[in-house]
């Protein structure tokens, strides 16, 4: 699809396109699963609009810093699963950071506050 450089699962950037074999745009980058005390990639998560959607490790042909290739036709890129699995939550470090009053007081009272990433 591209002469761009490939880069290993760890430096896939979230955000970027994942395009089926076609080139066309599936969604874009959520999350990498991996397991990182075996160095092992299983797959990515994508957000589509139709919600997140999982692909294997295997239907992955290739990673750039600008998008992911997949070996899925524009069928299966369709029919693409949920992912499966407990619910992922994250603290927004960046929360209080600004210098409004608002922000200032969050520091200062605020605690972190949980949030769950949709399915």
């Amino acid at each position: 699809m591209s002469e761009e450089t490939a880069v290993s699962y760890q430096g896939a950037v979230l955000g970027t396109p994942v395009l089926s074999s076609t080139g066309a745009r599936i969604g874009t980058l959520e999350h990498v699963l991996e397991v990182p005390d075996l160095d092992l990639f299983d797959g990515v998560v994508v957000a589509t609009h139709h919600g997140l959607r999982f692909i294997d490790a295997d239907r992955v042909t290739r990673i750039t810093r600008s998008h992911l290739e997949t070996d899925l036709d524009d069928a299966e890129a369709a029919q693409l699963p949920a992912p499966d699995g407990p619910p992922v939550y994250h603290v927004d470090a960046l929360q209080y950071s600004g210098h409004e009053l608002h922000d200032v007081l969050g520091r200062v009272f605020g605690r972190p506050h949980w949030i769950r990433e949709h399915d």
